[in-house]
């Protein structure tokens, strides 16, 4: 078809009727079609008209990094996995979610280096597994995003509360006839969003200074929280509960004990994907990723082990209040001790504001490179000529995140954060893997795709059999028998299938065990979720599906008729796009 002649699937009724009676088609043409890593810092990003400013270092992305993850949420999910689950033995929780973290944090990092867009696991997925898998992967990212964001302006409300000595019913206004859980008005929350979303949208530089300053100032009162802690703790505490009748000892719930605490507490880590997404704005991004991604996940495991050390010193894990351990830990203390929870609040506090300016960075990015995509309106890829920021993308979901935040408490839903963020996760995982040993065009694709396959499903099974067979040494053999199964899969893929692509400049070491390893432990943290969550995820996911069928292949189709995007899939693409731009050079 003449691409002068296309008319728009939204130009009119009678048109988006003919385009909705035409989706078989445009689904097949569309779904698979990836975009390739030229494609993407070339013509696709330069949809958003300005480019977007390379001023930021190495030490930025750390600064970033540590705000996005050290929340408030540590000041909780600490106190829940001792408690409930590993007892003093959460440090070695937080070291083995770390490390997760890390491994995780190795999978972007070779993509950002690769492809340093703003689009981070959005646009990984998308030169890897086509359009539709990306865009389920950027609407669960944008989804997390909004909630977390909401619910976290929302805590901000509450610490503010404890630091200032007061209710947090003082700070909010509660209207009857509304059902509980949407009736309390949080104006605090709404001011936080929108003053930190007109920041963002004057300057990344500026943006990456403020969180600095807020990062240093929190990291002061975490360190602060640690020294306390092992000045008034005993050694004791490490060993001995304070009710005799609890189980005993560093490892009171054994190892199964220190792996649920690891599932609870890698939460806390989340937030260094948001990382990813400033790769455009990197002034390095082959030197100054790796160094920042990783180094912000090391040097927050070691805070949160330090942190997890001194609370267990501070106080039998048996005595802990699972909702605020740090401060009802010191209000358990001597009276002269209980300004410490204040501080605790004005700490987390500043956490909450750290870890809301990066994810609402990177919200924003990942609203803006789908925008490129056409497979939502372009407008949300514009760049604003006088702050090279992505204005569009950033007012319309700070404005959207403050009416959320304005009346509903979301603590039910932080669930599906979790399982939607471990969901890209493991997507980012296997893309890395699918990356690696399959060119399209030269490559069989099959032994890949079988190995993710079948790693998967044996991943699943040793999950439900760790979280649902009935103890005893038939659970144990069957354990025993899917992990040497994982081993086997993974040891024959290694040895049978050769690399189809090298990075070029930076690459995951020892490849595939860290990713393989990273889905595996991906799978076995979502198992931790429960029920209600994977039901709220699947009505998200469905709702996604719909936006897809419904707008979004449409859209794409269009500007594939216009030139706008290829047809073409994969890697293979880039060459001929290469050689096409060189033409034209000459």
């Amino acid at each position: 078809m003449d691409s002068h002649s296309h008319v728009s699937s939204f130009s009119s009724l009678n048109s988006y009727f003919r385009a909705l009676s035409d989706t078989p088609n445009r689904l097949a043409r569309r779904a698979f079609s990836a975009s390739t890593s030229f494609e993407e810092t070339s013509r696709v990003r330069a949809r958003s008209g300005i480019e977007m400013k390379r001023s930021l270092r190495w030490y930025d992305l750390v600064g970033l990094g540590i705000g996005g993850m050290v929340g408030a949420g540590v000041f909780v999910t600490t106190g829940r996995a001792s408690r409930t689950y590993a007892g003093p033995s959460v440090i070695l929780s937080y070291a083995i979610a770390g490390l997760c973290a890390l491994l995780s944090a190795f999978c972007y990092t070779e993509f950002a280096v690769d492809l340093p867009v703003a689009g981070g696991a959005f646009s990984y997925i998308r030169i890897t597994f086509g359009e539709f898998l990306a865009f389920l992967t950027g609407a669960n990212l944008i989804i997390d995003y909004v909630l977390s964001n909401a619910a976290a302006a929302r805590g901000f409300t509450a610490y503010l509360a404890t630091a200032l000595g007061i209710s947090n019913t003082h700070l909010r206004f509660t209207i009857h006839g509304i059902p509980k859980g949407y009736n309390e008005i949080d104006i605090v929350a709404v001011a936080v969003v929108l003053l930190l979303t007109l920041v963002i949208c004057y300057s990344t530089r500026e943006s990456s200074w403020l969180n600095m300053v807020l990062t240093i100032l929190h990291i002061l009162f975490i360190v602060f929280v640690i020294v306390v802690g092992f000045w008034r703790g005993e050694w004791r505490n490490f060993s001995e509960p304070e009710n005799p009748k609890s189980p005993g000892g560093f490892f009171p719930f054994g190892a199964s004990g220190v792996f649920d605490g690891a599932a609870l507490v890698y939460l806390s880590y989340i937030g260094y994907d948001a990382v990813s997404t400033m790769a455009e704005e990197v002034r390095n991004p082959v030197k100054d990723i790796p160094v920042g991604v990783s180094g912000s996940v090391i040097l927050v495991a070691i805070l949160y082990c330090l942190m997890a050390a001194s609370m267990s010193a501070l106080i039998p894990y048996d005595m802990i209040d699972p909702d605020s351990p740090f401060s009802g830990a010191f209000k358990m203390g001597s009276s002269g001790w209980r300004w410490v929870s204040n501080v605790i609040g004005v700490g987390a506090s500043f956490g909450i504001l750290t870890s809301l300016l990066v994810a609402m960075l990177g919200q924003a990015r990942y609203m803006c490179v789908i925008g490129r995509s056409c497979i939502i309106p372009s407008w949300f890829a514009r760049i604003h000529s006088k702050t090279s920021t992505p204005v569009n993308a950033s007012a319309f979901l700070g404005i959207f995140t403050a009416a959320i935040a304005l009346f509903t408490d979301l603590n039910i839903l932080l669930n599906l954060i979790s399982i939607g963020t471990l969901f890209v996760f493991y997507m980012v995982a296997n893309a890395v893997i699918y990356r690696r040993y399959v060119t399209v065009g030269t490559t069989n694709p099959w032994p890949t795709i079988s190995f993710l396959s079948c790693f998967s499903l044996t991943s699943v099974m040793f999950t439900l059999l760790w979280h649902f067979g009935s103890s005893g040494k038939p659970k144990a053999f069957m354990l025993g028998a899917c992990f040497a199964m994982a081993i086997g899969v993974l040891q024959v893929f290694h040895f049978m299938v050769p690399q189809a692509r090298k990075p070029e400049f930076w690459g995951v070491p020892l490849m595939p065990w860290i990713p393989s390893i990273s889905i595996f432990l991906n799978i076995f943290l979502l198992g931790s979720l429960d029920k209600a969550s994977y039901v709220r995820f699947g009505f998200f996911t469905g709702l996604s599906v719909l936006v897809y069928v419904l707008y979004s292949v449409h859209s794409s189709f269009d500007a594939e008729e216009v030139g706008s995007l290829s047809q073409k899939t994969g890697e293979s693409m880039k060459e001929s796009v290469e050689s096409e731009d060189n033409t034209l050079k000459v």
